[in-house]
């Protein structure tokens, strides 16, 4: 694209400069600023180390490192991606204790790659992004938190789709009596054993809670309003033999990942994405369910009526033979209302429980910090999306210069890794940085045909697949009923997408000379 006609001007030169370490940053101006310590601000931070760039800070709304896995601690929450292929490629770690790890083994990962970055160096912890406003005349992000004011070149956010979470818009849920609270808010100060308790949600998180709890509540009614096709985990414990031998042989673990990541996108995805190859998936997951789960009528309860891969696919080896105990009951009858004291369906039956944990997912296609961000027209990330949001490359909006955004809109996958998913699309703002110090830009702005370009194309890829025609409705849909969540393709193909930054599909603005 051709340079925008106008040139914009650095912060002036007495502008605070950005503190030395262990310095506050309220009235300072950064270079890069990052939104979140999960692992897009990890891979991002040791990106930029690596670049030799120190002008940066990281803005994290709670008092700890870590993204999804420091905000969901549930009882027997895990990763459904296997440990070696779930964790940074700059930092391997032959310590797993699991094939799949627990959330708490991934968490304590984040914080032992955080300190070994030095993370908190130029980490504000407790400081929530409540403003960010385009200033078009300096080029620079203005931004507003908890407690302080800043700016910043540019601003990568890292927030995630997965720490926000959803509500069921259930009239009465706020009058209960009980203890309530949503999976990603466990209270972990309200005992549940003895308790009559109700889960309404069967996706990723009820699959892990359920059996996690059923041994020792008195009564577990689970609400389902669509059941998931479900495939065994194969999970076992990773002996201390065999984390010696990846220790002495660091080879082994690439190998082992290597092999997970072929697998992964090439054998799965392709079942995935052919029909032919789908179904006989999809039978292997029938089989799964007809040798699990003895009872006819909840068989036919847990049995999907769309194609496997439409809606995530559940891994777990816990979920059937929970829901087989005496004290599970699935109920399939909407839920009409909520009293003080009982969930009622629409079937009139009146369930008495004595706590409801809602297991109802995040704000994945509206993300809260979408209303934050104001672009160069003054309008939201949030207007400017409407009901379906878009990104070019998955990182980049037009409106909306210097901002990239990582590891969420157009990148989501069913069946690969997201963490390998987060560092394509650091080399790709890595690239920009570059891009945009050789040639003098102050500022890169996606440009709308490139970015309706870009839609179109993945609209094409999306069309035959199985978000397309699989027959569901999931998380992965926007409310236009687009699947504006997801990436359509093989991860190979995302990072071959995103290994080189495209200027000449940006509106650029030139950096002011600096007079003599």
């Amino acid at each position: 694209m051709t340079a925008a006609p106008a040139t914009a001007a650095r912060p002036p030169a007495d502008a605070p400069a950005a503190p030395d370490p262990g310095g506050g940053f309220d009235g300072a101006h950064v270079r890069v600023a990052i939104l979140g310590t999960g692992f897009t601000g990890l891979a991002m931070v040791h990106a930029l180390k690596e670049a030799g760039i120190q002008d940066w800070v990281v803005l994290e709304r709670a008092r700890e490192v870590g993204g999804v896995w420091r905000e969901n601690t549930y009882p027997g929450i895990a990763c459904d991606i296997p440990s070696h292929l779930y964790s940074l490629s700059f930092a391997p770690n032959p310590d797993w204790e699991r094939t799949f790890s627990s959330g708490k083994q991934i968490w304590e990962y984040e914080e032992r790659v955080a300190r070994d970055l030095n993370l908190a160096e130029r980490t504000c912890f407790g400081e929530e992004l409540t403003d960010a406003r385009w200033d078009a005349e300096r080029c620079v992000w203005q931004l507003r938190t908890t407690t302080m004011q800043l700016t910043a070149d540019v601003v990568v956010d890292g927030t995630g789709v997965l720490t926000d979470p959803v509500y069921p818009d259930i009239p009465g849920l706020d009058r209960f009596a009980g203890a309530r609270f949503h999976s990603a808010r466990w209270n972990h100060d309200e005992p549940l054993a003895g308790q009559r308790v109700a889960v309404i949600g069967t996706g990723a998180s009820a699959i892990q809670i359920v059996p996690a709890i059923q041994p020792e509540v008195a009564r577990l009614t689970v609400f389902q309003r669509t059941p998931g096709w479900v495939i065994p985990r194969n999970d076992r414990d990773v002996t201390e033999a065999e984390r010696k031998v990846l220790r002495a042989v660091p080879a082994l673990q690439k190998l082992i990942r290597g092999g997970q990541y072929v697998y992964r996108d090439g054998l799965l995805f392709k079942f995935l994405q052919h029909r032919p190859l789908r179904r006989a998936f999809q039978a292997v997951a029938r089989g799964y369910l007809r040798a699990s789960i003895d009872d006819p009528v909840l068989r036919a309860k847990l049995t999907p009526s769309f194609e496997i891969g439409c809606k995530r696919i559940l891994i777990t080896s816990s979920w059937y033979p929970a829901l087989n105990q005496p004290n599970v009951d699935v109920e399939t009858s909407p839920i009409t209302e909520i009293t003080e004291h009982a969930v009622i369906t629409a079937d009139g039956t009146e369930h008495e429980v004595d706590a409801i944990v809602c297991a109802t997912g995040f704000h994945v296609t509206d993300p809260p910090v979408g209303a934050v961000f104001h672009g160069r027209d003054g309008r939201s990330l949030a207007e400017t999306w409407g009901d379906s949001p878009r990104a070019y490359r998955g990182v980049t909006t037009a409106n909306f210069p210097n901002l990239f955004r990582i590891g969420s809109i157009g990148t989501g996958t069913g069946h690969m890794s997201q963490v390998m998913q987060i560092e394509s699309a650091v080399v790709y703002v890595m690239d920009a940085l570059r891009t945009m110090e050789a040639r003098g830009l102050a500022s890169v702005e996606v440009a709308q045909d490139a970015q309706d370009a870009y839609a179109r194309k993945v609209h094409e890829m999306v069309k035959g697949t199985v978000w397309a025609v699989g027959g569901c409705s999931s998380w992965y849909l926007d409310a236009g009923g687009e699947p504006s969540a997801v990436w359509p393709s093989s991860a190979w193909h995302y990072r071959k997408w995103t290994r080189r930054f495209d200027v000449e599909a940006y509106r650029v603005t030139q950096r002011a000379a600096v007079p003599a």
